[in-house]
């Protein structure tokens, strides 16, 4: 699923050493797909930033 630029630095993208390509992992149902597919919003919905210190603060 291509989205935006966003897709690059989100939690969600995963890189499929096989296929040897990136994809989405957010959950979306069928409905929720066609909807976004249907309305092209300029951001995804399930945009999560890949904080890799969100752990990190978590402990403190």
């Amino acid at each position: 699923m291509g989205f935006n630029s966003n897709c690059d630095c989100c939690a969600y993208l995963t890189f499929d050493e096989e296929s040897e390509e990136y994809y989405c992992e957010a959950n979306f149902d069928e409905d929720d797909y066609a909807r976004y597919m249907q309305n092209k919003p300029s951001h995804c919905p399930y945009f999560q930033p890949d904080d890799e210190y969100k752990i990190v603060r978590k402990q403190n």
